[in-house]
């Protein structure tokens, strides 16, 4: 081994769901939302100057921050936006996650808070989640270097109540608490309404799924302003130009259709509504779903097995091998037309089973 070799920082990475190269195939295994961005971010676009190419982006993302700040009914200097929520989340695990003590989060969560936690080399420990795959919070009131926790969980959809997360934030005054509100536009009571209370809790919501803009890439977190202050002096240690001329533009235009964003959440609500019941005939189950996805499980057949069939006829789910939830999958909710060929495939399938 060469010698510069031993001091390479060793991490098993975050492993992202499938991109298909093929554009023929019924997508339904990354939540992301199938439904078009609105037309004022086409309308950005179509018009970007070559000044958004050429120079540096506003460091402070003010038009950004501006137009989150209206929609919100928060101050901008409680508001940091970052290059997705993953980028929010890194940044905000770099700047409060820095004691000794452990960092709690769920066993069944978000992957990518292991993979942070060991790459920053931060303290944890994963709490159990109970047997209905809820989070169980007196485990939440232990010492601890800070928490952070997602609402609805991912990948199980459940939704913990306002009440639930109020108490947490509550009983742990002396830690940064992050609630990861990624799906929580499809259902359920923000803890946004904590920050201007609490000034320990950190909310970090995406447009990557509800406003239709992964590939965009935009995040932003809101809290006290002195969470704030924090974070933008660790992003401006690290990297001060973070997002891009036309992203800022773009996530702007779309905070400011809220007919667009209020009517395209409404459809995926209604056809995750449908889907339980198209499943549930199906013969399958799983907890009550509040993001823009489902997490089932088959009263016969494996959920690898059916993972694999799908796979084969151009329809991707989401398939962990992992302990606890290896035979359930995640099926993101697209449109009425690619669900309907979700459910003709399971019909036909699950005859021969």
């Amino acid at each position: 081994m060469n010698n510069w070799m031993k001091n390479v920082r060793k991490v098993d990475p975050y492993v992202p769901g499938e991109q298909p190269k093929s554009l023929n195939v019924v997508k339904l295994n990354t939540n992301e939302n199938p439904y078009p961005p609105s037309s004022a971010v086409k309308e950005v676009l179509k018009h970007a100057s070559d000044d958004a190419l050429r120079r540096y982006p506003d460091m402070d993302c003010t038009k950004l921050v501006q137009a989150l700040s209206e929609f919100y009914s928060v101050k901008p200097e409680q508001i940091f936006v970052g290059v997705g929520s993953d980028d929010v989340l890194a940044m905000a695990f770099m700047t409060f996650f820095n004691s000794d003590k452990p960092i709690l989060f769920p066993d069944v969560s978000y992957a990518f808070y292991e993979v942070w936690a060991e790459m920053l080399r931060i303290p944890y420990k994963k709490q159990a989640l109970d047997e209905n795959f809820r989070l169980i919070q007196s485990d939440y009131f232990q010492e601890n270097g800070g928490i952070v926790f997602p609402n609805p969980n991912a990948p199980t959809s459940i939704l913990e109540p306002l009440s639930f997360v109020e108490e947490i934030v509550a009983g742990n005054p002396d830690s940064v608490v992050i609630v990861d509100e990624a799906y929580i536009d499809f259902g359920g009571q923000s803890a946004l309404s904590l920050v201007d209370r609490y000034d320990n809790v950190l909310v970090v919501q995406t447009f990557s799924k509800s406003r239709s803009l992964a590939g965009m890439r935009i995040g932003f977190c809101i809290g006290s302003p002195a969470l704030i202050q924090a974070i933008n002096s660790v992003k401006n240690s690290y990297n001060s130009y973070t997002m891009n001329h036309t992203a800022l533009e773009a996530g702007a235009a779309s905070v400011r259709d809220k007919a667009y964003f209020d009517e395209t959440r409404n459809k995926i609500m209604e056809t995750r509504k449908e889907a339980v019941e198209r499943l549930a005939k199906l013969g399958f189950h799983g907890p009550e779903p509040m993001g823009n996805f489902l997490f089932v499980t088959h009263d016969r057949v494996p959920a690898e097995e059916i993972f694999r069939a799908l796979r084969e006829a151009n329809i991707f789910v989401r398939y962990f091998k992992k302990p606890r939830i290896d035979n359930y999958l995640r099926i993101t909710v697209g449109t009425p037309e690619q669900m309907e060929k979700l459910y003709a495939f399971l019909e036909e399938y699950l005859k021969e089973r």
